[in-house]
């Protein structure tokens, strides 16, 4: 029994060695980064902009005046079908019609969001796609341990890359002084980076 359960303890005494002498070779690294952050980050990103606001002002307003003038027209009808004593099933197809058209007024605002949102998407594709690219690349190339979103940290852990400059510099884009700015020269990282690439943006910062 002794002889077991000696066994037992150099096999964890060997296990416990050999995780900690990997954990030795190969440091904890970990960064901050936001895909969405990025993106807004985008010499395209103005110009996405500018067409989002041309399809809320043209085409959301448009379609928002269309159910608001049809809502009236049905009502009309449905007061002057009443009136006119024409059947309930004339009565409750108009109804219903009014309510469906009634419920787009009512809730417009959500529905106008998403469509916006769709839209965005739709215009930010080919960046996302860019973007994705070069953070894979980064991924593989520096091997973060992990990586966390903007806020998502104590403020002040020095040991924290900036992984916004590392995908900018694979974009060969100007990076935001929101998001930490161009990447400087920096010797290479052993352990926890504390030189350029550890600079961070501010919590929750967004570009402009």
């Amino acid at each position: 029994m002794k002889k077991v359960f000696f066994s037992m303890l150099l096999l964890a005494a060997l296990f416990v060695t050999g995780t900690s002498a990997k954990a030795q070779s190969s440091p904890v690294r970990i960064g901050v980064f936001d895909i969405d952050m990025m993106v807004r980050a985008m010499p395209g990103a103005p110009h996405v902009d500018t067409l989002v606001a041309l399809y809320e002002r043209d085409s959301l307003q448009a379609e928002y005046q269309f159910y608001y003038r049809e809502f009236q027209r049905l009502d009309s009808t449905f007061k002057g079908d009443s009136a006119a004593g024409k059947p309930k099933s004339v009565l409750d197809l108009v109804a219903q019609q009014r309510q469906q058209v009634g419920m787009n007024i009512a809730y417009w605002q959500q529905i106008a969001q998403q469509k916006s949102e769709q839209k965005r998407a739709v215009l930010s594709q080919s960046m996302y796609e860019q973007v994705v690219n070069a953070y894979k690349k980064v991924l593989d190339a520096r091997k973060y341990t992990l990586v966390l979103k903007p806020g998502a940290y104590e403020v002040g852990l020095s040991t924290i890359e900036n992984v916004f400059q590392y995908v900018a510099k694979e974009l060969k884009i100007k990076l935001p002084d929101e998001l930490g700015g161009d990447l400087q020269d920096e010797k290479p990282a052993t352990g926890g980076s504390t030189g350029a690439g550890a600079a961070k943006p501010a919590t929750g910062a967004k570009p402009k």
